[in-house]
């Protein structure tokens, strides 16, 4: 395949706290550069690009807390139907970034506009069209890594739909349906081509937009854990796990992701405290949805938050769920959460729906046992390496923490056999994958 020049945006990127979507988007920029393609990144920051280059890199690593102001995007709408230019940043290496939240992917380029995907949404509201940007000497592919509205003039724009959640389980996302409906619907049409990353989102973008199957291409995604995590000796990771969090090395579940209602977190609990198990449960995870029903037995009350940001703990919840041993974790660094994830007996991850399922494939690569659930694209990627349950199911659930705690024969099983699966989804496996595609885009 001959050399590119791609554009990758940084939508996802740019969060404090990266989500499934930014690995996807750090491993595409990684496998792109190592197919000798030039990357450019564009952002849509808060901060500004401006004449100043020292100043321009530094606020391009500076996170910033001011929020979005409307009067902005106001005047920007006023020009937005001609399109937006947007500036490059100049990355001379004067600001050290080696550990900034805007930790760089491989790239050739990196460009911004100030709030560009909030004025994206804004325009496609207020024009009902995808807004066009624009830069000096601009890649011949743009690849919009989340559906976004918006599109690179002079360029072939592909976008990902990793799942059709919004639509498909309505219920479990704040997204405004009709727009996100809008949005995806365009993308259906007008887009030069649609990457997914499973057999079944693929098939729910087929037949819920009415895309031909030529038009979408499923990728996969990679799991690529940095060799520094994956080589450390077992006894270091385990003292580690043992001293900061007091837990016993293979004596403790684990649950790891967003706590939004898709991800069942609360039959999760109640299969647990169903199961009577000796060991701790733990749960690590940022609190994403409003209601936070799915941790009432955490000591968390359903309910919107009150003055100051906080929910409120309601004491004798609290108390039985310390009595139980659930331990909940927000968030941890991925050098620690890889080390709690390699310690524990069995991650239990029983989602009502997933795209993909990241979570599954990067506890089977540190090879640890997997529960999961036989909706969406999960059975689909855990194949038969995993324990698979009705996820809707509570004492499906129970039984399987059951038999993981009590049989070490099973969790042997599936610490081997989900290693030996991971390997189908090794950083090589996605190059070809990708190879491909940009091939027949060719």
């Amino acid at each position: 395949m001959s050399s590119k020049r791609i554009m990758i945006d940084g939508y996802n990127l740019a969060l404090e706290r990266g989500t499934g979507v930014a690995t996807y988007s750090r491993n595409l920029s990684l496998e792109l550069s190592k197919l000798g393609h030039k990357i450019d990144l564009v952002y849509g920051l808060r901060s500004s690009t401006g004449k100043h280059a020292l100043l321009s890199e530094v606020n391009f690593f500076d996170p910033g807390t001011k929020s979005v102001k409307t009067s902005e995007i106001a005047k920007a709408l006023v020009t937005s139907p001609l399109g937006i230019d947007v500036r490059q940043v100049p990355i001379t290496g004067k600001v050290i970034a080696k550990t900034a939240v805007r930790a760089l992917p491989p790239h050739d380029r990196i460009f911004n506009h100030r709030n560009l995907f909030s004025i994206a949404r804004w325009h496609f509201r207020v024009f009902g069209k995808f807004l066009e940007t624009s830069y000096e000497k601009p890649a011949q592919i743009a690849h919009w890594t989340y559906p976004l509205p918006i599109r690179l003039k002079q360029a072939a724009n592909i976008y990902t739909i990793h799942d059709l959640v919004p639509l498909r389980l309505p219920y479990t996302t704040l997204d405004n349906k009709k727009e996100y409906y809008r949005t995806v619907r365009d993308i259906a049409q007008k887009a030069d081509h649609i990457v997914t990353v499973s057999e079944a989102s693929k098939r729910d973008i087929m037949e819920l937009l009415d895309v031909p199957e030529q038009k979408v291409t499923n990728t996969y995604q990679a799991v690529n854990l940095p060799s520094i995590i994956l080589n450390r000796p077992f006894d270091e990771v385990a003292g580690e796990v043992e001293s900061i969090f007091g837990l016993e090395p293979n004596k403790y579940f684990l649950f790891f992701g967003a706590i939004e209602p898709k991800k069942n977190v609360g039959r999760i609990i109640e299969a647990y405290l169903a199961s009577q198990s000796n060991f701790p449960l733990v749960i690590i995870g940022q609190l994403t949805w409003k209601d936070a029903s799915d941790l009432r037995l955490l000591g968390v009350p359903s309910g919107e938050k009150k003055a100051g940001g906080r929910v409120p703990l309601d004491p004798s919840i609290t108390a039985v769920s310390r009595a139980q041993k659930v331990i909940r974790l927000e968030y941890l660094p991925l050098n620690l959460l890889a080390s709690v994830i390699r310690c524990a007996r069995t991650v239990v991850f029983p989602s009502l729906y997933e795209g993909f399922g990241l979570p599954i494939l990067e506890a089977m690569q540190l090879g640890t046992a997997v529960i999961t659930g036989k909706e969406g694209s999960n059975p689909e990627i855990a194949g038969d390496s995993a324990y698979l349950v009705d996820p809707y199911d509570v004492g499906a659930i129970a039984q399987a923490i059951r038999v993981m705690q009590n049989d070490q024969g099973v969790v042997d099983h599936y610490e081997a056999a989900g290693r030996e699966r991971a390997k189908l989804f090794s950083p090589e496996r996605y190059s070809e994958r990708l190879t491909n595609l940009y091939n027949r885009l060719a």
